[in-house]
């Protein structure tokens, strides 16, 4: 997922600045690389030593520089932080907070659900649903840039592939587009989260990095690497994959092995490792 420049993603208002294409060439190891925009937008240092914890926040071990945590978390002092939102589907339990017509609903009226994690598809499949849908989530992306994070994580774009079909990859994209334009607009980067059939479409959509989960399990690190150049972070959940994702880009990406609940230390299936 790595192209070397961004587009044009929004005209400014009053102030006549706009969000600016900006070549993103991947800062060394450690530093933040800076982007313009109607906002200032710095995206996560490269190489750096992350943490993923959005199952649970915690005081986060010597030496780490950016941490990922769920939109409900306060961001860690001093460190660069990344705000994880459910921007695609609906957390268990909050159903109800949803318009009954903004969820996806199959040819009998059934949710339309991602089995593996409980969670209720948003229908993205008109310009009216997903305008509707946007205004939410940047409702949470505010609520990021209010609390101090630096950027945010949208989960689950890859939705349209547990769709039944009802969803496409264009609509996906055109939403993103959405969220996208927002975050920047208020200061935050942007991740794309996994999907690296679309890495090639970032700049298109405004995207400024990468989380990409099991990359190096799955070989495909390299692939986030051609679209974003090293503006990516690496999520292994098994021992080969970070060992994998380790022999290659040691240094030159942000990689963590945790435990696919993303459990809180103390708690008996914690795993936290790196390089």
């Amino acid at each position: 997922m790595s192209r070397l420049t961004r587009s044009v993603l929004a005209a400014a208002a009053a102030t006549a600045l706009a969000v600016t294409a900006a070549t993103l060439t991947g800062a060394p190891p450690g530093q933040p690389a800076t982007t313009s925009s109607v906002a200032e937008v710095t995206l996560p240092p490269t190489g750096a030593n992350f943490d993923y914890q959005i199952g649970g926040a915690y005081t986060p071990t010597a030496g780490v520089q950016v941490v990922s945590r769920d939109r409900t978390a306060e961001p860690a002092a001093g460190l660069y932080n990344i705000c994880y939102v459910n921007a695609f589907q609906v957390q268990p339990g909050e159903q109800d907070d949803w318009d009954a017509d903004l969820l996806l609903r199959d040819a009998e009226g059934n949710l339309v659900i991602d089995e593996d994690w409980g969670e209720p598809l948003l229908d993205l499949r008109t310009p009216d649903k997903r305008s509707r849908i946007a205004a939410k989530v940047n409702s949470w992306i505010d609520g990021c840039a209010a609390k101090g994070y630096q950027a945010i994580e949208p989960d689950n774009y890859d939705s349209y592939t547990r769709s039944q079909n009802l969803l496409t990859a264009t609509q996906a994209k055109a939403f993103l587009t959405l969220l996208a334009g927002h975050a920047h607009d208020v200061g935050l980067a942007i991740g794309q989260k996994n999907t690296v059939e679309l890495a090639g479409d970032r700049t298109a959509v405004g995207l400024d990095f990468a989380v990409a989960e099991e990359c190096g399990q799955y070989t495909e690190c390299g692939d986030y690497v051609d679209a974003f150049g090293n503006n990516v972070i690496v999520i292994e959940y098994t021992d080969r994959g970070r060992r994998t994702a380790c022999s290659q880009y040691a240094g030159t990406l942000s990689i963590v092995q945790r435990d696919v609940d993303v459990s809180v230390p103390g708690d008996p299936g914690y795993v936290r490792k790196t390089c």
